[in-house]
């Protein structure tokens, strides 16, 4: 597991666009946030509307390995990409297997199978369907930043043609033309590709640096891990709730950038009112955006996100997270808030354990490697133990 979040960084060094003229730079882990995003606005659409039964762990799983796929085709521009695929996909996927296999296996040989499975079919599912319409949508939204830039280099209008061509393909999907054609919707779309230009630990440089939109994908990957790891049996609903809890919990960010903890902390009663103001700025800019089954689990996921709780006879009830172990029940739709709390806190300290390993170095960085690990590395949950993490985290990042 340990190995697989430090892959998740490397996408944090992957520049896209980087044969052309770019206001800003643009890097493949931002790029999967918010596909991922994308994606769920489009499933959700779908399975509203009745036109699709989503199955949301395999459209979370087909999304990761995808990831996994990306990452290890690091180098590959994607005329490149889609032309070995045509005609080399079999030594294509033997390769990819051979370098990630390894490291599935060591988390989860049932999921090290699930992901060969993967890449081995040919038949897309509708979550397939779903996460190819998100990647080409995500593209476009990047694309435009570079069209505004440099539309008259040579070759860029094909480039948009063959974007906007492969958008078309799935104009069958009504979540992909609601989308578009949605003002409201889309303004969410844009908002969320936003937070891509907020930087974490923006009062000190780090390398690679993150953004909180990359940052949102990896405490989801991460919650999802550990949920996988420390639960036994979990819920469709719980592992669905852990991996979006972790995706949106600095969804409020986009409103009011990244406020670091040691300045909500310096003042009695500051986090608080912080708190609430990013509530009432999500009710009157974010929540108005959405239709209200989305609305509705979006408050339920980013309101109070690191408290444990279910949902019984309509209420809210928080639970301690030996209590929460009661309620392994889809329809107690579940979340574990302090799991998705440690998948973040391990985030920040990878952010700042690799910063060091690439030479760049601050008081704070330092500061805050010491004092995460003290923090969180005793705690407990179920059949995840903390300390073993953050011991492995270092050897895979010290070595």
């Amino acid at each position: 597991m340990e190995k697989l979040i430090e892959l998740f960084f490397n996408a944090a060094n992957m520049e896209r666009w980087n044969d052309h003229i770019r206001p800003v730079t643009l890097v493949e882990l931002d790029k999967q946030a918010h596909k991922i995003i994308i994606a769920y606005i489009i499933a959700k659409i779908e399975e509203e509307k009745g036109n699709y039964k989503i199955n949301w762990i395999e459209l979370i799983n087909k999304f990761l390995f995808d990831f996994f796929y990306r990452l290890v085709l690091t180098d590959l521009k994607p005329p490149v990409f889609h032309e070995l695929m045509a005609n080399k996909k079999k030594e294509l996927n033997q390769y990819v297997l051979e370098e990630i296999n390894p490291i599935l296996m060591d988390f989860n040989p049932d999921f090290a199978l699930l992901f060969k499975k993967h890449i081995d079919t040919d038949n897309l599912t509708i979550e397939d369907r779903i996460i190819k319409a998100a990647h080409y949508l995500a593209t476009n939204w990047e694309f435009k930043i570079i069209y505004n830039a440099g539309s008259f280099i040579y070759g860029v209008d094909k480039t948009k043609k063959d974007i906007e061509k492969q958008i078309k393909n799935h104009y069958d999907l009504e979540g992909v033309t609601k989308l578009i054609l949605s003002k409201d919707l889309y303004g969410f779309m844009d908002l969320c590709g936003q937070l891509r230009f907020q930087k974490r630990w923006a009062h000190t440089p780090r390398v690679p640096e993150t953004s909180v939109l990359g940052h949102m994908l990896v405490v989801a990957a991460i919650s999802y891990m550990f949920s996988l790891k420390s639960i036994d049996s979990p819920v469709d609903k719980r592992l669905y709730n852990n991996f979006f809890g972790g995706l949106f919990h600095d969804l409020p960010e986009v409103l009011t950038k990244d406020i670091i903890s040691p300045i909500k902390r310096s003042v009695e009663g500051l986090e608080y009112i912080i708190k609430d103001y990013e509530n009432y700025q999500m009710e009157n800019k974010i929540f108005t955006l959405l239709p209200k089954n989305m609305v509705d689990e979006l408050k339920y996921l980013t309101m109070d996100e690191f408290d444990n709780k279910i949902i019984i006879n309509g209420s809210i009830k928080k639970l301690s997270k030996e209590e929460i172990s009661n309620y392994n029940k889809n329809g107690y739709n579940p979340v574990d808030g302090e799991l998705i709390d440690a998948a973040d806190k391990l985030a920040a300290y990878a952010e700042a354990k690799l910063s060091l390993r690439h030479g760049l170095t601050s008081k704070v960085l330092e500061q805050a490697i010491v004092s995460i690990k003290e923090e969180n590395s005793s705690k407990t949950f179920l059949n995840l133990n903390l300390n073993d993490v953050y011991n492995n985290l270092d050897e895979i990042i010290d070595e």
